[in-house]
């Protein structure tokens, strides 16, 4: 018997900045992801604020820990919650005089409730369109030259 599905995607964007300009950005949004009463309801591991600030390894949101915090590099999320084990990572890749970001997801969805979940969430592409909402929103907070 095989385990769970595992579920990958990439939302990636360009951004008119250097990569340090768009890290605030990033930590930013990051501090706004999860609706607190979402994250409650499904019972995810991490439901408030707490932690250093900026965001460093220790840190949590509603719906994620920061597991990496290498700025003006790499973010490594992760959460878990009862239907769900999963990984948000955000890449700044310098390229050219701007920024390349990638939003990295990384899930399994264990069980009837996992896959039913997945279904949900997944399947009807309600991530893929929550994940481009954060990238862009990423986009909007970086100040234009």
């Amino acid at each position: 018997m095989s385990g769970p599905r595992r579920y990958r995607d990439v939302r990636a964007t360009s951004i008119a900045a250097p990569p340090d300009v768009a890290w605030r950005a990033v930590l930013d949004q990051v501090e706004v992801l999860g609706p607190a009463r979402y994250v409650r309801l499904i019972g995810c591991r991490d439901t408030q604020a707490r932690g250093p600030r900026p965001l460093a390894a220790g840190s949590a949101v509603p719906g994620f820990r920061v597991t990496t915090a290498d700025p003006p590099h790499q973010l490594v999320l992760d959460g878990v919650h009862r239907f769900s084990v999963y990984t948000l990572t955000f890449r700044l890749v310098p390229d050219g005089a701007g920024t390349r970001l990638e939003a990295h997801t990384d899930a399994t969805f264990p069980g009837v409730l996992g896959a039913i979940y997945r279904l949900l969430v997944i399947d009807s592409r309600f991530h893929k369109l929550a994940t481009r909402s954060i990238v862009a929103r990423i986009q909007r907070r970086v100040p234009t030259p």
